[in-house]
């Protein structure tokens, strides 16, 4: 009998660096009509898995979902099973998951496949500061979690992304940008349609730190505090990318559960 998450289980999961990878196994004409999947799902073909699954990352736990959690996800779940992958099911599948509240993202995307088949490939200017950290993060733990990113010379970013396809972002005249007072994160946001209302106001902070409004949020000065520095003592763009995933993993746990809490010395007595 192949193991089940109920909704309830992986929706406090989705957003860290905890979740399992979710992947949609749905029949590609069920995807097809379908305006959303479920945040941070990719797509694979429920009969391929034994294709699919070692271009996988290692030893990373999965879960399956289809429309209702029934033969679709049955057989990808016995394939992967099969194959030693760690792999669940769940229960009810995408409708179980909406009805329970679990955050979902718009399907079709500029630039993006809309099953996410293969990895998307995203470039921005070098040496990154706040958006172009806060993006890739929000990437990675809502809309593709295999998304590979790309640094470059700022002069070059609209010529290398029209000669290789990759997706641009945080630069002059591209989809993925500031419009208006707002910043590239919340473009990301609106356009993959994301509601959750941690996500919300961590994007207040973040747009308070990118565009020099401190007054957004009390703790929009940390995070440029935090990402100048970051910058200042990381030369190789790709590794600040790595550890600043950290720094937005703690800012949407304190936005999600922890923004009630105080801390305070010394420690009062018992």
């Amino acid at each position: 009998m192949p193991r089940r998450n109920l909704p309830q289980q992986l929706i406090p999961l989705v957003g860290t660096d905890r979740c399992p990878l979710l992947i949609d196994v749905r029949r590609a004409s069920a995807l097809s009509a379908s305006p959303v999947r479920i945040a941070g799902a990719i797509w694979r073909d429920h009969m391929s898995a034994h294709e699919w699954l070692p271009q996988l990352p290692d030893r990373r736990p999965i879960v399956v979902y289809c429309t209702h959690g029934h033969n679709v996800s049955e057989i990808a779940t016995a394939t992967l099973t099969a194959a030693g992958a760690d792999v669940a099911m769940l229960e009810g599948g995408i409708e179980a998951w909406v009805a329970a509240g679990g955050p979902t993202i718009a399907r079709d995307a500029a630039g993006l496949d809309a099953g996410l088949a293969v990895p998307s490939v995203w470039v921005t200017r070098e040496r990154p500061k706040i958006d172009r950290i806060a993006c890739p993060w929000l990437i990675r733990r809502f809309i593709d979690p295999l998304a590979v990113f790309h640094f470059v010379n700022a002069e070059w970013v609209k010529d290398v992304a029209d000669e290789t396809g990759w997706i641009p972002f945080d630069i002059k005249d591209v989809f993925y940008s500031h419009r208006g007072e707002e910043c590239t994160f919340d473009t990301l946001i609106s356009e993959f349609g994301l509601t959750d209302p941690a996500l919300l106001h961590l994007a207040k902070i973040v747009r308070g730190a990118d565009t020099a409004r401190l007054d957004l949020e009390p703790q929009a000065a940390g995070l440029l505090a935090i990402s100048l520095g970051l910058s200042a003592i990381e030369e190789d763009d790709l590794q600040q990318l790595e550890k600043g995933l950290n720094v937005y993993d703690a800012l949407y746990g304190w936005c999600r559960y922890a923004t009630a809490e105080t801390h305070n010395w010394p420690v009062k007595a018992p």
